[in-house]
């Protein structure tokens, strides 16, 4: 199978942006989304500083990387923002353009492409985002194996594995928690498979404001979102990362190749990295990639750090590599 089809099966294609929203807007970034890792905030910050008007857009990672094969002859975003799996992809599939915007040096190795057609602007870690209240009086989850559970039984949610990357990711982690690798997804597909018997929701994009509201009150999710929840919008909830395990893992940006307004793109490549911009990201619970930009405050908010032990990095261009067998087992097997 083509890499092309293997793409446009990871994702379901989604337009997103009107035509007068495109035309309106200085620059496009796809997957910007006002409610996750505070895009809202950022691109507020990006028009204040830099005059330059991005509108929010709700995809997620695989949606994006499906428009941007699909406008590949006629590239309508200028920057795109995606888990790694997918900026690794994109790259492969010659959508995106090398560019190493400014503190590059200051991104570790492992966490950009050498050429600049991806690069990490922050992490987060996988586990279980829960509205407390909406429990009923049941136990906070501590583990994986908890979920399957039958006293949360319609409680649960994940995003959709085979589009959004927060969903892949809570995959792999599942499946490094019991004892799968790379090559074997069958510890993940078992997983589901038991948990479909639990009837968890499956959205598409971030939930988060259904978690909030308590329609969803266990979200497979990075451990940034619950923080906000609990932080800046009061809510009482929790972040587990499951006794089994789990994985952390870098979202990432690149110019998109022949895009409209490669300068505006640019500008904003360099915005998201510069330390005005890392410092949104590390207000926001998301730990930033450039490590100085986390301060002793914000850090004293996360989980300690014997439990950050459980959550490992994994390898990342396996992890692409992995991604579409994985989401055809998934349909095959689970959906």
């Amino acid at each position: 199978m083509s890499v092309f089809k293997k793409v446009t099966k990871l994702a379901v294609l989604s337009l997103g942006l009107s035509a007068g929203a495109s035309y309106a807007a200085d620059a496009i970034c796809y997957n910007c989304p006002p409610e996750w890792a505070n895009w809202g905030g950022q691109l507020e910050l990006i028009k204040k500083d830099l005059g330059i008007s991005i509108p929010m857009d709700n995809k997620n990672s695989g949606q994006t990387l499906s428009q941007l094969v699909a406008e590949k002859n006629s590239p309508v975003a200028d920057v795109a923002y995606y888990g790694v799996s997918f900026g690794i992809k994109a790259a492969e599939i010659g959508v995106v353009d090398a560019y190493k915007p400014k503190n590059w040096d200051k991104i570790p190795v492992g966490l950009k492409d050498p050429d600049g057609k991806w690069f990490a602007i922050h992490s987060g870690t996988i586990g279980f985002f829960v509205n407390k209240d909406a429990l009923d009086g049941r136990p906070v989850p501590q583990s994986w194996d908890d979920l399957l559970k039958p006293e949360y039984k319609g409680m649960v949610a994940y995003l959709d594995p085979t589009s959004a990357f927060v969903g892949y990711a809570g995959a792999v982690a599942i499946n490094q928690s019991f004892g799968g690798d790379m090559n074997d997804f069958t510890p993940a597909i078992n997983y589901f498979k038991k948990l479909a018997e639990n009837r968890p929701i499956v959205p598409k994009q971030t939930a988060y404001a259904r978690v909030i509201s308590g329609e969803i009150p266990i979200l497979l999710d990075y451990d940034f979102n619950a923080y906000r929840a609990k932080y800046k919008d009061d809510v009482n909830v929790a972040f587990v990362i499951p006794k089994e395990g789990s994985v952390v893992v870098p979202y990432v940006m690149s110019a998109v190749k022949n895009s409209p307004n490669p300068k505006n793109g640019h500008k904003v490549l360099d915005f998201v990295l510069s330390d005005k911009g890392q410092a949104v990201w590390a207000e926001a619970y998301l730990r930033p990639v450039i490590s100085s930009a986390m301060t002793p405050e914000i850090e004293a908010k996360f989980l300690p750090a014997s439990d950050y032990q459980r959550a490992k990095t994994v390898d990342f261009a396996k992890m692409a590599e992995a991604q579409s067998g994985f989401a055809q087992r998934y349909l095959n097997e689970v959906r």
